[in-house]
Protein backbone atom coordinates (compact mmCIF):
# COMPACT_ATOMS: atom_id res chain seq x y z
CA UNK A 1 0.00 0.00 0.00
CA UNK A 2 1.59 3.27 -1.12
CA UNK A 3 1.17 6.76 0.32
CA UNK A 4 -1.61 7.65 -2.14
CA UNK A 5 -3.91 4.97 -0.74
CA UNK A 6 -3.03 5.83 2.84
CA UNK A 7 -3.95 9.48 2.16
CA UNK A 8 -7.18 8.45 0.37
CA UNK A 9 -8.32 6.14 3.15
CA UNK A 10 -7.28 8.65 5.84
CA UNK A 11 -9.21 11.45 4.15
CA UNK A 12 -12.26 9.21 3.79
CA UNK A 13 -12.18 8.31 7.49
CA UNK A 14 -11.86 11.99 8.46
CA UNK A 15 -14.75 12.97 6.15
CA UNK A 16 -16.96 10.22 7.61
CA UNK A 17 -16.07 11.21 11.19
CA UNK A 18 -16.90 14.88 10.52
CA UNK A 19 -20.23 13.99 8.90
CA UNK A 20 -21.09 11.64 11.76
CA UNK A 21 -20.18 14.29 14.33
CA UNK A 22 -22.33 16.83 12.49
CA UNK A 23 -25.38 14.60 12.78
CA UNK A 24 -24.85 14.27 16.52
CA UNK A 25 -24.81 18.01 17.25
CA UNK A 26 -27.92 19.01 19.23
CA UNK A 27 -30.57 21.05 17.37
CA UNK A 28 -30.43 23.84 19.96
CA UNK A 29 -26.90 24.71 18.86
CA UNK A 30 -27.98 25.23 15.25
CA UNK A 31 -31.00 27.24 16.37
CA UNK A 32 -28.80 29.95 17.91
CA UNK A 33 -29.03 33.19 15.85
CA UNK A 34 -25.25 33.72 15.74
CA UNK A 35 -24.67 30.24 14.34
CA UNK A 36 -27.38 30.80 11.72
CA UNK A 37 -25.85 34.10 10.62
CA UNK A 38 -22.41 32.51 10.31
CA UNK A 39 -23.85 29.57 8.36
CA UNK A 40 -25.50 32.01 5.97
CA UNK A 41 -22.16 33.70 5.22
CA UNK A 42 -19.99 30.60 4.73
CA UNK A 43 -21.19 29.77 1.17
CA UNK A 44 -20.69 33.39 0.11
CA UNK A 45 -17.11 33.39 1.38
CA UNK A 46 -16.30 30.05 -0.22
CA UNK A 47 -17.76 31.04 -3.60
CA UNK A 48 -15.95 34.38 -3.51
CA UNK A 49 -12.66 32.63 -2.79
CA UNK A 50 -13.28 30.19 -5.63
CA UNK A 51 -14.02 33.01 -8.08
CA UNK A 52 -10.89 34.90 -7.00
CA UNK A 53 -8.64 31.86 -7.35
CA UNK A 54 -10.08 30.89 -10.72
CA UNK A 55 -9.88 34.45 -12.04
CA UNK A 56 -6.42 35.50 -10.93
CA UNK A 57 -4.33 32.30 -10.93
CA UNK A 58 -3.13 29.75 -13.42
CA UNK A 59 -0.80 26.91 -12.47
CA UNK A 60 -0.05 28.61 -9.13
CA UNK A 61 0.99 31.87 -10.80
CA UNK A 62 -0.76 35.21 -10.61
CA UNK A 63 -2.35 36.02 -13.98
CA UNK A 64 -4.29 39.04 -15.18
CA UNK A 65 -5.95 38.19 -18.48
CA UNK A 66 -9.31 37.91 -20.23
CA UNK A 67 -10.96 36.35 -17.16
CA UNK A 68 -10.58 39.62 -15.27
CA UNK A 69 -12.42 41.44 -18.07
CA UNK A 70 -15.23 38.89 -17.90
CA UNK A 71 -15.49 39.23 -14.15
CA UNK A 72 -15.52 43.01 -14.46
CA UNK A 73 -18.35 42.83 -16.99
CA UNK A 74 -20.31 40.58 -14.65
CA UNK A 75 -19.81 42.96 -11.72
CA UNK A 76 -20.97 45.91 -13.81
CA UNK A 77 -24.04 43.97 -14.95
CA UNK A 78 -24.80 43.08 -11.32
CA UNK A 79 -24.55 46.72 -10.27
CA UNK A 80 -26.99 47.58 -13.05
CA UNK A 81 -29.34 44.92 -11.61
CA UNK A 82 -29.36 42.85 -14.78
CA UNK A 83 -31.01 39.40 -14.72
CA UNK A 84 -28.73 36.46 -14.03
CA UNK A 85 -28.62 35.14 -17.63
CA UNK A 86 -27.59 38.61 -18.83
CA UNK A 87 -24.82 38.71 -16.21
CA UNK A 88 -23.47 35.33 -17.30
CA UNK A 89 -23.71 36.08 -21.02
CA UNK A 90 -22.08 39.49 -20.68
CA UNK A 91 -19.17 37.93 -18.77
CA UNK A 92 -18.82 35.14 -21.32
CA UNK A 93 -18.97 37.42 -24.36
CA UNK A 94 -16.55 39.94 -22.85
CA UNK A 95 -14.07 37.26 -21.86
CA UNK A 96 -14.29 35.56 -25.27
CA UNK A 97 -13.87 38.85 -27.12
CA UNK A 98 -10.79 39.84 -25.13
CA UNK A 99 -9.34 36.33 -25.52
CA UNK A 100 -9.83 36.25 -29.30
CA UNK A 101 -8.91 39.83 -30.17
CA UNK A 102 -5.94 40.57 -27.93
Amino acid sequence: MNSFWIATIGTSVIAFALKYAGHNVPERIFAHPKVQSINALIPIALLSALVAVQTFTEKSQLMIDHRLAGLSAAVIALFLKAPFPVVVLSAAFTSAAIYNWF
